[in-house]
């Protein structure tokens, strides 16, 4: 069974080395272990049978908007629930908090979509574009996609906070 708990400081090194595996294989961001340390209090872990398998964060943009970042599951987990386990218990988190948005920029879209995300254009999140997009090595040359849920649209949704495995 998937169980998704807030990320202790006892998993900095274990989110560090599994989001620098996927950036290393283009698929994501490269985060530092500070930057890490720094958003602890935004990251959840996943665990199967008590081994780390994947994180993910929701970072809080505005009043009404947070961003669901460094979503990252181990290979030998993937196609079994987990990321969509971390998706959801960053979704109850933002409805818990009452925002009203959740986005996220990816390489891989699908897997959001069928958490109920919808594509969007990056421009309508100017607060993420103007205040750390700009200063991306990638910036002028992104290929990620920017995708939406609106939590007024599917409150009355029941997202699941675990997945079956």
């Amino acid at each position: 069974m998937i169980r998704v708990e807030p990320a202790r400081l006892s998993d900095v090194e274990a989110i560090h080395e599994l989001v620098t595996y996927w950036a290393d294989r283009g698929e994501m961001l490269h985060r530092s272990i500070n930057e890490i340390f720094e958003a602890i209090r935004d990251f959840k872990v996943a665990r199967v049978d008590d081994r780390f398998v994947g994180c993910g964060s929701l970072r809080i943009m505005g009043t009404d908007l947070a961003e669901i970042r460094s979503l990252a599951v181990r290979e030998d987990a993937q196609a079994k629930g987990v990321g969509a386990a971390i998706v959801a218990a960053c979704i109850e988190d933002a409805r818990q908090f009452g925002l009203e948005r959740v986005f996220a920029l990816t390489y891989k879209p699908g897997f959001f979509e069928r958490q109920g995300f919808r594509i969007a254009n990056v421009m309508e999140f100017p607060q993420k574009v103007w205040g750390e997009c700009v200063r991306c090595p990638f910036f002028t040359n992104c290929k990620e996609v920017a995708v939406v849920l609106d939590l007024r649209e599917s409150a009355d949704l029941s997202v699941p906070l675990v997945q079956p495995s």
